[in-house]
């Protein structure tokens, strides 16, 4: 039997009965050598043999004939030690080219079997090598996909991001035009009410103002007494200044009353197209009595604007003459 694990592959195998075989061979070979020391010894030694001389006359012959050869003489058989002794020496030689048969099949065989296992080795390599490869193939796809959906995640995000940044901007301007909307609405609810109050204000002043010029008028009436009887009142002679005997005012009156009441116009709007006419009233000593728009530029509140500068310009200038002109009319435009 082999060992399966030996230190010494190429080594032969271990045989049961060696120890024993060597010493039957070693029997064996002194036999061998005894038997062959007495046959060559035997086979050596010749009988003593006796001498003799014979005189005759030889009568001349004829040369002789050569004698053919002599016949081989066939060997002796051997004896049996020596058939003993070859059979044992086959049998050794056949025991030893067994034992060198064995011993090299032995050594095919674990040759054969290292080869194997080294194939099976590579086999086995090949194979680890393959699926560690196909492993990092799998892992670097994984890696791959990953990273495509880790980017594409945060391009959505992005997108999000923008869309809601667009629509936060969207809320804002929409916000912001609601808030200018609603400025320019109250705004406008602010002017509409400021020129109603002005409006108001106006009247009143225009209700106080007619109440003080009719107050002044029948304190004047009455400090005439009886001596304008025969011209009737002063305010009929006067007349609207237009008559040849009258107070007319000078060509660049209006013109001087404009440019004193236009600075005291509060106005911050549109000034395109705007043009109010005011008719005003007043005494000869310029207080004015009375003052409303005879022809208004379609805006209510710089038409109020106007009339409100006008009533605030109380006295109005003297003329070149030294009075002022009991009625007359102001064209006001805005400045500019």
């Amino acid at each position: 039997m082999t060992r399966k694990h030996s230190t010494h592959p190429l080594r032969p195998p271990h045989e049961r009965g060696t120890g024993r075989a060597f010493l039957l061979a070693v029997l064996m070979h002194v036999l061998l050598g005894f038997f062959l020391y007495h046959g060559i010894h035997w086979q050596n030694s010749t009988p003593a043999g006796a001498e003799a001389e014979l005189w005759t006359e030889v009568p001349e012959t004829p040369a002789p004939r050569p004698l053919p050869p002599p016949a081989p003489v066939a060997p002796a058989p051997p004896q049996q030690t020596e058939e003993a002794d070859i059979a044992l020496q086959q049998q050794k030689r056949k025991q030893q080219e067994a034992a060198r048969l064995a011993q090299l099949a032995e050594q095919q065989r674990l040759q054969q079997q290292q080869e194997a296992d080294a194939k099976r080795r590579q086999q086995l390599a090949a194979q680890q090598a393959a699926q560690l490869a196909a492993q990092q193939k799998a892992a670097k796809l994984k890696e791959q996909q990953q990273a495509a959906a880790e980017k594409l995640k945060q391009q959505q995000l992005e997108a999000q991001k923008k869309q809601q940044l667009e629509k936060q901007q969207q809320q804002e301007a929409e916000q912001k035009q609601a808030q200018q909307e609603a400025q320019k609405e109250a705004q406008k609810k602010a002017e509409a009410e400021k020129a109603a109050k002005a409006k108001a204000q106006a009247e009143a002043q225009a209700k106080k103002l007619d109440a003080e010029r009719r107050a002044r008028i029948a304190q004047m009436q009455g400090s005439a007494g009886g001596g304008e009887s025969a011209g009737g009142n002063g305010l009929a002679r006067s007349g609207t200044g237009t008559g040849s005997g009258g107070t007319a005012a000078s060509p660049g009156y209006a013109d001087k009353v404009a440019r004193l009441v236009r600075p005291k116009i509060i106005w911050a709007g549109a000034t395109e197209g705007l043009e109010t006419v005011v008719s005003v009233r007043c005494a000869p000593t310029g207080t004015l009595l009375s003052a409303h728009i005879t022809r208004g530029s379609g805006n209510a509140q710089w038409d109020a604007a106007a009339l409100r500068a006008v009533q605030q310009s109380d006295p109005m200038p003297l003329d070149t003459n030294g009075k002022t002109p009991p009625e007359f009319t102001i064209t006001l435009r805005p400045a500019g």
